[in-house]
């Protein structure tokens, strides 16, 4: 059975008259989307372009009186625990700092003898390791067969392991160069 309310909705919906949604109504016993797609076989409702639905709610806008920083927020909620894309990127942020500040208070220095010819913080070394890697791992590697030791030094550097490591790396290029000087003569 058709209610008039039924028929007043589809009326504002489809746009017909009260005989077309009472007869559409009818004919789809009463089921509003039946109607609908009754009316739209018949030509007298448009199709939603490009193959879509139709739908009668009205839908609110997702971020009204809302910040945009707070809707951005709420859309990019990750599952690690809640935590939101400007969360994370503060931690990374905060975590790059730590390493930077870091990387300053310890020094890369070159060694002739034992003198030293250069001392630079150890940002210094990532950042061109970063962006001229061909060009400085070659450059430390001649400088062992020139005699030159590489050292990690800071105010509070208590890793020996990382400079004997390079002491040994240093001999080992000091023992190369004179096996190959002793086969010349």
């Amino acid at each position: 059975m058709t209610t008039l309310e039924q028929v007043e909705k589809l009326r504002a919906m489809a746009n017909v008259s009260y005989d077309e949604a009472k007869t559409a109504l009818d004919m789809s016993n009463g089921d509003l989307l039946d109607a609908i797609i009754y009316l739209e076989k018949q030509g007298k409702v448009n199709t939603p372009p490009g193959g879509g639905y139709y739908s009668s709610e009205k839908t609110a806008e997702p971020n009204v009186g809302t910040s945009n920083t707070k809707h951005w927020e709420k859309q990019t909620k990750s599952g690690n625990g809640g935590e939101t894309f400007t969360s994370m990127m503060k931690k990374l942020g905060k975590f790059l700092m730590k390493m930077i500040r870091k990387g300053n208070a310890y020094y890369f220095e070159v060694l002739k003898g034992e003198e030293i010819k250069a001392s630079f913080p150890v940002t210094a070394l990532v950042v061109l390791l970063l962006f001229a890697f061909w060009i400085i791992v070659p450059l430390i590697i001649v400088g062992l067969f020139f005699g030159f030791r590489y050292r990690f030094n800071g105010s509070d550097f208590l890793e020996k392991t990382v400079n004997d490591a390079m002491n040994s790396a240093a001999d080992a290029a000091l023992n190369l160069k004179k096996s190959i000087n002793s086969k010349d003569n």
